[in-house]
């Protein structure tokens, strides 16, 4: 994408952002995790008690390790923050932070809500808590993140533990009538399936009449079975029925559901290009929407339409964990607020961009002139 059409699609972003600020919020149904996710820098070398030299790429770290193959080694990692984790609590967070009304269902800590999600639940509009988070150790270097799960209380999370929390008055409520409906972190919550299958069941006898959105995004489903993708592919295809569902991807993650479900690429996909992945995911999958973000790029196909923009890349990025999760909550307003699909990329790359440059998600006027300030610096480190 040349420059001069990044500029244009931002102005056409930034207006539209002033133009609908102060009265666009969005009733938003997000679940079902919750982690407690603790980031932590990998020591290089060790020059004191204070000053050190951390690993800065996952290639060098692996390389680290394998030195050690029938050695042994040591390696120190040095934890920098704890802070709400899972792909539905920061997601949600973000969404909220933007002044959206939040419902969040999720794995928060029961019988008591724990503490590290105290300031979040504040932000909500409802919370129910059903399960106990799970644990991860965030390894973030500059190039990507190796997250280390803990994820044995995420069984916790199912429909019965769901829906005995929640009256059927209560459950029409949350999945018939928000904007948009949010179920994150497929691949590590076991039961997300049959957790699916009771919801479309408990829809068919509702028959709602509004259409919300539905947003998806499976989380790194490289350790699921095949025919668990493909089950919940389908599963996907029938929310069809009630909702305008949008799955979203990373490069990875596409790779994986593309070899899942049989789509043929004309290459291997670290050479395919991120429009042909994009398209034929949406040609495949046929659902409403498909979006894929890769690490400088993102495109989607939504409603028959396909675009693609060049995201606010930033080279040393303060946080990376999270970063897809602002990314989908910058989607799901654009959606909301009715931008064009190029608008839509651009403001889930700005919250993502912000997010990743300043540790934390945006509020609506920072998410304005974030927009602002990249389009100033469009080809440039900002």
């Amino acid at each position: 994408m040349d420059t001069v059409l990044l500029s244009s699609i931002l102005r056409r972003l930034a207006d539209s952002l002033q133009a609908k600020s102060g009265g666009h919020s969005f009733r938003i149904t997000v679940g079902f995790d919750g982690f407690v996710d603790q980031i932590i820098e990998v020591v290089d070398k060790r020059y004191s008690a204070s000053d050190y030299a951390k690993i800065e790429t996952i290639a060098q770290f692996g390389e680290r390790i394998q030195r050690s193959a029938g050695l042994s080694t040591n390696i120190e990692l040095v934890p920098k923050l704890v802070k709400i984790g899972g792909n539905g609590p920061i997601m949600a967070n973000a969404l909220a932070r933007a002044g959206q009304k939040i419902a969040y269902l999720g794995a928060l800590g029961t019988p008591e809500i724990e503490p590290t999600f105290h300031e979040f639940v504040k932000n909500c509009r409802q919370v129910v808590s059903f399960a106990n988070p799970g644990r991860t150790d965030a390894l973030e270097f500059l190039d990507g993140k190796i997250l280390m799960g803990k994820l044995t209380s995420l069984t916790e999370i199912t429909w019965e533990s769901l829906s005995g929390r929640l009256s059927p008055d209560m459950l029409r409520e949350l999945f018939a009538e928000p904007d948009l409906v949010a179920t994150v972190n497929w691949t590590m919550i076991p039961y997300m399936n049959d957790l699916w299958e009771n919801l479309y069941r408990f829809l068919e006898t509702e028959q709602p009449t509004k259409r919300p959105f539905m947003f998806v995004d499976l989380c790194d489903p490289e350790k699921r079975s095949t025919e668990d993708i493909r089950r919940a592919m389908g599963l996907l295809n029938q929310f069809s029925r009630f909702y305008n569902v949008v799955l979203g991807l990373n490069l990875k993650e596409a790779a994986e559901v593309a070899k899942a479900v049989g789509i043929g690429l004309s290459q291997p996909v670290q050479s395919t290009s991120l429009a042909e992945i994009t398209q034929e995911m949406g040609r495949h999958l046929q659902l409403w929407g498909v979006v894929v973000h890769a690490l400088k790029t993102c495109a989607a196909v939504c409603d028959g339409e396909f675009a693609e923009v060049y995201g606010a890349y930033c080279e040393r990025p303060k946080l990376t964990t999270g970063a897809g999760d602002n990314f989908n909550a910058g989607f799901c307003l654009g959606l909301l607020l009715g931008l064009p699909l190029d608008g839509i990329l651009a403001l889930a790359s700005a919250c993502s961009g912000f997010y990743v440059r300043r540790g934390y998600s945006p509020n609506y006027q920072e998410l304005q002139e974030f927009v602002v300030l990249w389009q100033s610096n469009i080809g440039r480190s900002f």
